[in-house]
């Protein structure tokens, strides 16, 4: 069983997002909303796989790494993303959860 909220951490990195793509969230909410639910259950397979000693804190990096490399190629391949925008978006919802996720994690993961 996870520490993590799932719930609580997509919801604060959904309203951290939504407030960066402002005027354009209606168009990019469905995707986005799917993406970071996924970003909110890697964070909680990698501490999973973490306690159970299956990766590394560097195998983490890589999970996380290669869920947010997705994220931004779906909400670039949405008309009028750019990778500024996106890359802003993901950073400010990966922001609002870096204290809590580092803490549970027991490493520096964000």
């Amino acid at each position: 069983m996870t520490n993590i909220d799932i719930q609580q951490v997509f919801t604060s990195m959904v309203e951290a997002a939504s407030g960066v793509f402002d005027k354009k969230w209606p168009g990019i909410k469905d995707y986005a909303e799917a993406e970071f639910k996924k970003l909110a259950i890697t964070f909680a397979q990698i501490e999973t796989l973490k306690l159970s000693g299956q990766i590394s804190e560097a195998e983490a990096s890589v999970l996380l790494e290669m869920q947010k490399n997705t994220t931004r190629a779906v909400m670039l391949a949405l008309e009028g993303m750019s990778l500024l925008l996106v890359e802003e978006a993901i950073n400010a919802a990966l922001a609002v959860v870096k204290d809590s996720i580092n803490t549970v994690l027991g490493f520096a993961l964000i």
